[in-house]
């Protein structure tokens, strides 16, 4: 009876399975990051696509969308919602992106549920490229639920969460934290499947036209409510 091969890759038998010494190879379609130095600390080379990615900034605006840029650009064909964000989206900082409003829906609401709603409801659709939807504190079962709905397709998600939530437990495969530094972003790897880095990633990030004429800004109009949510507005 043969037996076998002891160099069999672990994703041969399982594709959850990898090498604790090696980066994990990518189960759905991954999008370059954009960022060389990142992309290469990340399983598949990239942002998985139909998962739950966990960011936790230590703080809100200190860099994440110009972190998210490259990506969001590369899926605005479809649209990119951004639910609950700690500030009106601004469309001068927006098109400095390459992101023009009409790519975009912005929603918000009063209610956590009803925000938890909207992002499964967008999850389900499939129809967005994007979703960006920031939470201060989400229950586990809720991120279960969401990171359920996101497998359902090909939607880039990110859940953008306060830095102290890397203690809770998530279902996420890959969380990072991101902390300000001079020039640019250190970024922690909390939880990736792949070896534990301990060491942070410093990221450079050139600084947006809006960092240098925030005061020309205006805000884009007319948010949608949370519930409003519809299968035909967000495809």
């Amino acid at each position: 009876m043969s037996t076998p091969a002891l160099s069999a890759s672990p994703e041969d038998l399982h594709p959850s399975l990898w090498r604790a010494s090696q980066l994990a190879h990518a189960t759905a379609r991954c999008v370059d990051t954009g960022h060389a130095t990142l992309s290469s600390q990340l399983p598949g080379g990239g942002w998985p696509t139909g998962t739950l990615i966990d960011l936790l900034p230590q703080q809100p605006g200190i860099g994440e969308l110009r972190l998210l840029r490259p990506a969001l650009l590369k899926v605005a064909k479809r649209r990119i919602v951004l639910l609950q964000p700690p500030h009106p989206p601004q469309a001068l900082a927006l098109a400095a992106m390459g992101l023009q409003p009409s790519q975009l829906i912005w929603i918000r609401s009063s209610r956590s549920t009803d925000a938890l709603w909207a992002a499964e409801q967008v999850l389900r659709s499939g129809s967005c490229g994007a979703l960006l939807f920031w939470q201060s504190h989400a229950r586990g079962e809720s991120l279960r639920r969401l990171h359920l709905a996101a497998q359902g397709g090909e939607t880039l998600f990110f859940m953008l969460r306060p830095l102290a939530a890397a203690q809770d437990s998530s279902p996420a495969p890959l969380r990072l934290s991101l902390r300000p530094a001079v020039g640019g972003l250190e970024i922690g790897f909390v939880k990736r499947r792949g070896p534990q880095r301990d060491a942070p990633l410093f990221l450079p990030l050139t600084p947006s036209l809006l960092q240098r004429h925030a005061t020309l800004d205006r805000a884009i109009p007319a948010p949608a409510p949370a519930r409003s949510v519809q299968p035909e507005l967000v495809g």
